[in-house]
This record gives structure tokens, C-alpha cells and sequence, in this order.
């Protein structure tokens, strides 16, 4: 499987489970295509974790917390996607 994610796959997956997109999700691929490369994380696995806080990412949360590892790769997601 390709370490990537598309466009098409994060606005299904928020329109199935959350309802109307309410962001860019071009602007989010992209950002979650620089953080992933940045910090060398599946690109799935990183959209699921700023999205729902999920647990797929090793060492970002703990007891349901982000660990000062996880606050540093959602303010860079979060800094790429105001900057693009």
C-alpha cells in the first residue's frame, strides 16, 4: 500500500462520519502530506489522528492526551494548513 492520501479519501470519510466538509481538503491533503514526509508518518495514519485524535500514530497520545511529541506534529499539520 502507498504511504499517500487523496482528496477524494478525506472528504468521503468526513462526509460519511461527520457530515458537510467544513475545511479545504485540498489544503489539507497537502499539509498532511508535509507533516508525514517531515516526521516520516503514514500519511493515513497522521489523517486519522488530527481528525479523531486516534491512537495511530505511536508516541502522539497518551491516555487519550497528546504527548508533547503528538502537540508538535499537530501544530506543524496545523501550520502547514494556514500557510498553503
Amino acid at each position: 500500500m502507498k504511504n499517500t492520501i487523496s482528496k477524494k479519501y478525506i472528504v468521503d470519510y468526513i462526509v460519511k462520519n461527520y457530515g458537510p466538509m467544513r475545511h479545504d481538503a485540498s489544503r489539507m491533503v497537502k499539509a498532511i502530506r508535509l507533516t508525514g514526509g517531515y516526521y516520516g508518518i503514514s500519511k493515513v495514519d497522521l489523517f486519522h489522528y488530527i481528525i479523531e485524535r486516534s491512537g495511530t500514530v505511536p508516541f502522539t497520545t497518551s491516555y487519550g492526551f497528546d504527548t508533547e511529541y503528538g502537540r508538535r506534529v499537530r501544530n506543524n499539520f496545523k501550520n502547514n494548513y494556514d500557510e498553503i
